[in-house]
């Protein structure tokens, strides 16, 4: 088989995997609210898959640990978030501080 059809394979199966489990809460629950323990996870869950999208994403380059501008960049825009800096203004800092590390390096 081809990487591109092992990909579109694996597309479809997740695509077809998260609409099974949105269907499949609505059905199983018939209304019915969360148990407390699942309602605290799903409210936490998306933002922990974001962090480690973000880290998996900055540090990692194939199958080894990079540590590069990529780094410089998260941190810099970290600390715009942190300073309460709007979504714009986070992304240009970042994106300035990458390029400059880049640069410098």
């Amino acid at each position: 088989m081809s990487a591109s059809l092992n990909g579109t394979i694996v597309l479809v199966g997740v695509a077809v995997g998260t609409y099974a489990l949105k269907a499949a809460a609505p059905m199983l629950l018939g209304g019915r609210p969360l148990p407390r323990l699942l309602d605290q996870l799903a409210k936490v869950a998306p933002a922990a898959l974001l962090a480690a999208l973000v880290v998996s994403s900055t540090l990692a380059d194939g199958r080894h640990l990079t540590l590069d501008a990529r780094l410089g960049g998260v941190g810099a825009a970290a600390i715009a978030l942190w300073r309460r800096a709007g979504f714009i203004v986070t992304v240009l800092v970042a994106v300035a501080t990458t390029a400059l590390l880049r640069a410098l390096l």
